[in-house]
């Protein structure tokens, strides 16, 4: 006997590194997943899927949340900045090029997200010390680099900013 599931689809309407999605979803469907199979932004990495190593982390009208524990009908009718988006950001390309030159990133898989936090970091604190960056850091798993180069290039680009 065939089984026919039903599947509920709600249409949303998001905003994502300036351009309007407006797409149908799954009301389960996370919000990593949305951005990544959906929209095509394969920058957001996936690899904990419990909130936990912070690879998937974006912007949500500004604030820095794990995407794998959000879902995509709860983005509906908000602001998402992917690493995809930091060329239009007034930080953006700054900290890139601070990460490159300060050997912050290694494989590369938490960067994204390590990027879009220190993005919102940074907006909220210009001038941050040592500490303060450590403990926004702290958010974040990387097995590559031991965090001092991406220490670093966050007190590089606070220092733009003076």
């Amino acid at each position: 006997m065939t089984k026919v599931l039903w599947t509920q689809q709600m249409i949303i309407s998001t905003n994502i590194n300036g351009k309007l999605v407006e797409k149908s979803v799954e009301p389960r469907k996370l919000l990593s997943d949305f951005i990544r199979e959906d929209c095509g932004l394969t920058g957001t990495h996936v690899g904990c899927e419990h909130g936990v190593c912070g690879a998937c982390t974006v912007l949500v009208d500004g604030t820095a949340v794990r995407s794998c524990l959000m879902f995509a009908v709860q983005a509906d009718g908000a602001e998402i900045k992917t690493v995809e988006g930091l060329k239009q950001e007034k930080n953006g390309p700054p900290l890139q090029d601070a990460f490159s030159e300060c050997h912050g990133l290694q494989c590369g898989f938490c960067t994204p997200g390590i990027l879009m936090s220190s993005l919102e970091f940074l907006e909220t604190n210009p001038n941050p010390c040592t500490k303060d960056i450590t403990e926004m850091l702290s958010g974040h798993l990387c097995r590559c680099t031991g965090y001092k180069g991406m220490i670093e290039a966050i007190h590089k680009v606070s220092n733009k900013n003076l």
